[in-house]
């Protein structure tokens, strides 16, 4: 912050929608009230009051976009859909966490890239925008969907303990940047995810010199 603000730059801080906290029904706007519930989500939060500080301060210029979850090619294979696919192609068992009713809003890595892209050329100084694709689902669902494109059973699905600080919904509004900048999402989320799949089983050097707790059911334990 102090060497964008001495030189005059730029600078986007990619955040998250989890810095909005769990929501059972609302759908978060960028006035919406900082709630983060589990470590991550505050260390994203603090930084955004951290930046905001230097834009009051310093006239800073910074842009906040906050993103739902990333799928896409190359994403690390802890995270559940490439975790998924790895694990159904190896015919081993799927932990899915809690009830698997979790509910997240899906967006393809292209768009996101895209959407910062758009933040960044003609984004207003010193303004938040919320980036969402509109594919919120639940985890189970999500699952059963890639174990139907893999043409694999739902034997492979276990019900695993919940990990700490799992929130039960995000969910964001992202029409300020569609008005404001002209960013619209452009992909087929049941598309991409075929993309996604064929990528992780024609690339399967991926899990070279990973350690095996990756895919463990329950990673957090196995760091313990």
């Amino acid at each position: 912050l102090d060497i964008i603000t001495k030189q005059n730059k730029r600078m986007i801080q990619i955040s998250t929608d989890e810095v909005y906290g769990s929501l059972s029904n609302d759908t978060a706007v960028e006035e919406s009230k900082l709630n983060p519930s589990n470590p991550y989500a505050a260390t994203k939060a603090s930084a955004e009051l951290l930046i905001k500080s230097y834009i009051t301060t310093f006239g800073s210029d910074v842009i906040i976009t906050r993103c739902t979850n990333n799928f896409g090619p190359r994403q690390f294979i802890e995270k559940l859909i490439p975790k998924t696919i790895i694990l159904a192609n190896q015919n081993k068992k799927i932990p899915i966490y809690g009830n698997g009713k979790n509910i997240r809003d899906w967006i393809y890595v292209d768009d996101h890239c895209e959407a910062v892209s758009s933040a960044l050329f003609n984004g207003k100084s010193g303004e938040s925008y919320n980036i969402s694709a509109g594919n919120e689902m639940d985890n189970l669902t999500i699952v059963r969907k890639i174990l139907d494109i893999m043409n694999k059973s739902e034997d492979l699905i276990e019900f695993v303990d919940d990990r700490p600080g799992h929130d039960f919904r995000y969910s964001m509004n992202s029409k300020k940047i569609s008005s404001e900048l002209g960013w619209k999402t452009k992909s087929n989320f049941n598309e991409n995810l075929k993309t996604t799949i064929e990528w992780y089983l024609e690339n399967p050097d991926i899990l070279n010199n990973l350690s095996s707790t990756v895919l463990d059911q329950t990673p957090w334990k196995s760091s313990n």
